[in-house]
């Protein structure tokens, strides 16, 4: 499968009017609509748009594909982010969140045991977000996958709790069997001086996280801020 890339000079009106789309198609097609949060800055805008667009809100499930080990008050905490931008204005049917707070290995299990759940309630042996939303580190890292980590080696778990060297610290991140299963999987960069890396990662054969992300049957998307 081929991605599809979109560079565009309205980047967060553009990811919006996909994700509302997207959206309506999921919940006309199968009643309810899945999707996965990314952390970090860019997102930012786009929950805040999103959040002000007229949605079927009771139908949508939330999941987070990260989490940093902190509590969800925090300034670092990805679900406090999103729920300042997003998730209090709209106000989701379902939001999943992966606990920070306590200890890593737990709260991933936890987290792998919700997924599980709802993999079950749908019918499906893996969970299958309809669009699981993932940023891109300079490092080449998705979600917390980071290079040379343990979790990119993960072939059971839908979520773990990954050791991360450069920051001496654990991080909650999605597998990558996990992003596999997915509709459609949807990069989202904003930020001109990524431009060589993603030319490295679609190229092919570099090794680093981002390019091991291939949904198995489904869609990959790179939605690229033009400037």
């Amino acid at each position: 499968m081929k991605p599809e890339i979109i560079r565009t000079r309205s980047f967060v009106a553009e990811v919006v009017r996909f994700i509302r789309d997207t959206a309506e198609d999921a919940i006309d097609a199968r009643g309810f609509f899945r999707i996965s949060l990314s952390g970090g800055n860019t997102p930012r805008p786009i929950y805040q748009a999103l959040a002000l667009e007229d949605c079927a809100w009771r139908k949508w499930i939330v999941t987070f594909g990260e989490e940093r080990c902190v509590p969800p008050d925090n300034s670092q905490s990805n679900y406090r982010m999103a729920a300042e931008t997003f998730l209090l204005v709209s106000s989701p049917g379902e939001v999943l969140r992966m606990k920070g707070e306590i200890e890593p290995q737990e709260s991933a299990e936890e987290y792998d045991t919700a997924i599980r759940h709802l993999a079950k309630r749908f019918g499906e042996t893996r969970y299958r977000h309809d669009v699981i939303l993932l940023g891109l580190g300079d490092d080449g890292h998705t979600a917390s996958l980071f290079p040379g980590t343990a979790a990119l080696e993960e072939t059971e778990k839908n979520v773990v709790s990954n050791f991360v060297p450069k920051f001496n610290t654990y991080r909650l991140t999605f597998t990558l069997p996990l992003i596999a299963a997915a509709r459609c999987v949807a990069f989202l960069v904003n930020d001109a001086k990524k431009q060589p890396l993603i030319d490295k990662i679609l190229a092919g054969n570099c090794g680093l996280p981002a390019e091991r992300v291939k949904p198995s049957d489904g869609e990959l998307l790179w939605f690229l801020g033009h400037h």
